[in-house]
């Protein structure tokens, strides 16, 4: 994948970074692995009033039925194309098996249209092909994992990321994931080899507010700009900076919404630490 630089013909396309999209091979996606998206962000349907903020509008898409779980296994399958997904960062791949089913997987950096793919314990070690963390070597980098057997891959699936099988033991194997945190996974879980494509996508710039409401994303207002009926930060004489904690509009804190889990005990380093 490329970018390009817009020419500064209007004030939106000055600092404007756009793809090429030169690795597409395909416009119109593969009827038959579509399903619809129904929104769920915005106004509600029954009183109309906003219950998703900063969220609605937007252009229609389709959902592309992505395979995660990669269970054709020791079937070959042949890369029919390269595509966009409106739903996800990363390209998508077009695969047709031995069987003559089709199905869409992330596309891996360097996938091209005619390579063949395998999902398998005896599966070759080159980007695409899906195997057990216990018959990956150490050292690979790795996406599309999975955290329970057999669930589909849940862990680094984003454009351009990648993970790093560390070492293994016992019956775990120890993985870093992009984040920086470190964690055990079950050998028997599945991944697949390489990294995920699109590896630019982190240098695109939106440059005007317009493209943001196409991606379905509407203004946010900071809180102490607001009037103090509209919210608990707002008002003051000239400009104020809150002079309290973060709250909501409707003053409950801002703060960390992660539970404890029963897998935080596989994690040997969180990603904040130092």
């Amino acid at each position: 994948m490329g970018i390009k630089h817009l020419k500064p013909v209007t004030s939106s396309q000055r600092f404007r970074v756009a793809p090429t999209f030169e690795e597409i091979t395909k416009e119109e996606p593969e009827k038959s692995l579509l399903k619809p998206l129904p929104k769920k962000a915005g106004r509600s349907t029954q009183q109309g009033r906003i219950t998703v903020r900063r969220r609605g509008g937007g252009h229609k898409r389709l959902y592309r039925i992505i395979d995660f779980k990669r269970d054709k296994v020791d079937m070959w399958g042949k890369v029919l194309s390269i595509e966009y997904d409106p739903n996800r960062s990363a390209r998508i791949a077009l695969v047709q098996y031995e069987d003559g089913e089709k199905r869409y997987i992330l596309a891996p950096d360097g996938l091209k249209v005619g390579d063949r793919i395998m999902s398998g314990e005896n599966a070759p070690l080159t980007p695409g092909n899906t195997l057990p963390l216990g018959k990956i070597p150490v050292g690979m980098m790795i996406h599309n994992i999975e955290l329970s057997v057999g669930k589909g891959g849940q862990l680094v699936r984003s454009a351009g990321v990648a993970a790093q099988l560390m070492a293994k033991e016992g019956e775990y194997a120890i993985v870093r994931l992009p984040s920086g945190e470190v964690r055990k996974i079950n050998l028997e879980c599945k991944a697949t080899i390489g990294q995920v494509g699109n590896m630019e996508h982190r240098m695109i710039t939106l440059g005007k507010a317009g493209r943001r409401r196409w991606l379905g994303r509407r203004p946010k207002v900071r809180g102490v700009a607001m009037n103090p009926i509209d919210h608990p930060l707002g008002g003051g004489e000239g400009r104020s900076h809150g002079g309290r904690t973060p709250v909501s509009p409707w003053g409950k804190l801002e703060r960390k919404t992660r539970k404890k889990k029963a897998s935080d005990k596989y994690i040997l380093k969180r990603r904040k630490e130092a």
